[in-house]
């Protein structure tokens, strides 16, 4: 008799964290990876549970719902759609947001030093660095007029970012054009009414749903000869012509930490949101070649990566 207590407190002790991963994203690996510096080595001293839409959005209620009912310990979430699913799945499950653009706009958290309620991560500044890359393309590519945003409207840190690229480009006496995909199945018509409008350029976000698919952008964007920004480095590593923001992996790596202090005890509504510090500029010259450009050697000198 006095043993099942202590069995009890034992078997208690010996509980195991359990961490969902919501939606898709190619940087767990460094999430992990920095949990493992921790200490935390995924099936031993946690256990993760991976569920990704592939690309669908309307299948994130479904997913989040799925990882509350088995009562996983945090849940850590990549972009905005996602994070505002997992809001209204739970109130109590701390969640930890990576690479949304506007917390604060669009209702996520309260503030970024005091978010409040179950919701803390870190913030990519996306509606901030819209403008900036206009000013990059235009820099590229002095003769541009006509600017194509890809804009996912189901996204609403997305829709903030499109207010604040088109300050930005009406700044420069530029136009820009709206194009709408929120799935896998809209690319084609996009791609196709994005032509119509003969644009001198596009614009490409760390929307998850278009990252999921980069690389049909990246292969349009070559075929149509578009010059493209991305937000994104490891999109100009593909091939995309020019990037600038933070650095996504580092992102990731760093919202370890948050999970940590979580799983110790931290409140997430105590936590501050963070913010990037490092942003990266990168150039791939093997693609400005291939559509005819030369980068300015100004812009050259003041890029973080160059691809040769």
């Amino acid at each position: 008799m006095l043993a099942a207590p202590l069995a009890a407190e034992a078997q208690q002790a010996r509980k195991v964290p359990r961490i969902g991963l919501l939606d898709y994203a190619k940087f767990w690996d460094p999430l992990l990876a920095a949990l493992n510096e921790l200490g935390y080595v995924e099936g031993r001293t946690i256990i993760v549970e991976y569920r990704s839409s592939e690309g669908r959005s309307e299948r994130l209620s479904a997913l989040a719902l799925d990882l509350v009912k088995r009562s996983v310990d945090i849940i850590v979430v990549y972009g905005t759609p996602a994070t505002q699913v997992a809001k209204r799945a739970t109130a109590t499950i701390p969640i930890v947001m990576v690479g949304v653009g506007e917390p604060v706009d669009t209702g996520l958290v309260a503030s970024l030093a005091r978010p409040g309620g179950n919701i803390t991560g870190s913030t990519i500044l996306g509606a901030d660095l819209g403008a900036k890359r206009v000013e990059l393309l235009r820099e590229a590519i002095p003769r541009i007029s006509r600017v194509a945003f890809l804009l996912n409207p189901q996204n609403a840190s997305n829709r903030v970012q499109f207010e604040h690229v088109q300050a930005g480009v009406r700044a420069l006496g530029l136009r820009l054009l709206s194009v709408q995909v929120s799935g896998p199945d809209e690319f084609d018509d996009a791609f196709a009414a994005m032509m119509k409008q003969r644009p001198d350029a596009l614009m490409v976000t760390a929307d998850p749903a278009q990252q999921r698919f980069v690389e049909r952008i990246v292969r349009f964007a070559a075929a149509q000869r578009l010059p493209t920004i991305y937000q994104v480095k490891e999109n100009v590593i593909d091939g995309g012509l020019i990037s600038y923001g933070p650095s996504l992996p580092d992102l990731f790596g760093r919202c370890a930490r948050y999970v940590d202090r979580i799983l110790k005890g931290a409140k997430p509504g105590d936590l501050p949101v963070e913010q990037p510090t490092k942003f990266e500029l990168a150039i791939n010259l093997k693609t400005a070649r291939a559509l005819g450009l030369t980068i300015p050697p100004s812009l050259l000198l003041r890029a973080d990566q160059v691809i040769e």
